[in-house]
């Protein structure tokens, strides 16, 4: 795997489609190995040890948004607290 290098990606989609992303998304940390493709581009990530998780929702007018980020560097990072709660 290449030590450097992105891929982005951004489309409309409808909800059971999000769902199925973030399913596999969650299946692939679990496995350490998250692979995404589109047309012929392919870019693999291994996420391991303490990664950085981050949310921003936001509301304003009819407009809505929902980010997360998740990030993590190679070695070792000393864990925080978190205080987030989800609920759905």
């Amino acid at each position: 795997m290449a030590d450097y290098g992105s891929f982005e990606f951004s489309s409309y989609q409808d909800l059971e489609t999000i769902q199925k992303f973030l399913e596999s998304l969650n299946q692939g940390f679990a496995k350490e190995r998250i692979v995404f493709s589109s047309g012929d581009d392919t870019f693999e990530l291994a996420p391991k040890n303490l990664l950085k998780f981050s949310v921003r929702a936001k509301k304003k007018d009819d407009r809505t948004s929902l980010s997360i980020k998740i990030s993590w560097k190679e070695g070792k990072i000393k864990a925080t607290k978190t205080n987030l709660e989800v609920r759905s």
